[in-house]
Order: C-alpha cells, then sequence, then structure tokens
C-alpha cells in the first residue's frame, strides 16, 4: 500500500486559490482603478464614493491579498490574473 504524503506549505506562501473568488466586485473594480494609477481621491470620485471607503478596500484588498504596499498588490493582482493581460502596456 502506497502513502499519499501531502507537501508541507512553506510559511509566507500564498495560496492562489480563491484569492480571486474572495474578492468582491467593488473590490475588483478598486484594484482596477488603482493599477490604472489613480490616486484614492481620484478612485472615489470615479466612483461616487468617499475617499475613506476607498481607503477600507485597499486595506482589505491588501489584507485578502497578503500583501503590505501597492506595488505588491499590483504584482499579485497580475499573478491572479485579477488584472488584464494589457496590464502594463501602452
Amino acid at each position: 500500500m502506497r502513502k499519499t504524503v501531502k507537501k508541507a506549505r512553506k510559511p509566507g506562501a500564498r495560496s492562489s486559490a480563491g484569492a480571486n473568488r474572495t474578492l468582491t466586485p467593488r473590490q475588483k473594480e478598486i484594484l482596477r482603478l488603482v493599477a490604472q494609477g489613480l490616486t484614492n481621491r481620484e478612485v472615489a470620485g470615479h466612483l461616487g464614493i468617499s475617499v475613506r471607503t476607498v481607503e477600507v478596500h485597499r486595506f482589505n484588498l491588501m489584507r485578502r491579498l497578503k500583501v503590505r504596499n501597492v506595488a505588491q498588490l499590483l504584482r499579485q493582482a497580475l499573478i491572479l490574473g485579477l488584472l488584464p493581460k494589457s496590464f502594463g502596456t501602452r
């Protein structure tokens, strides 16, 4: 009989499975606008919400994707396929 050995996840390894499903449509929209280079104020104006609400969405996005800054947020979003393939090209 063969034993099945599960690989242990490395500490700090990110699980990309399910990350896309756990983001709300609004968070995906905020992420797309942040990826376009908009500031919190510009995102708020574009969506008709408060700057504080945008800040909370970004905080929650960063927490769910386990990142610490906007550069990591965009990189993780790109890896997970949350941004269009044309992201970063002109």
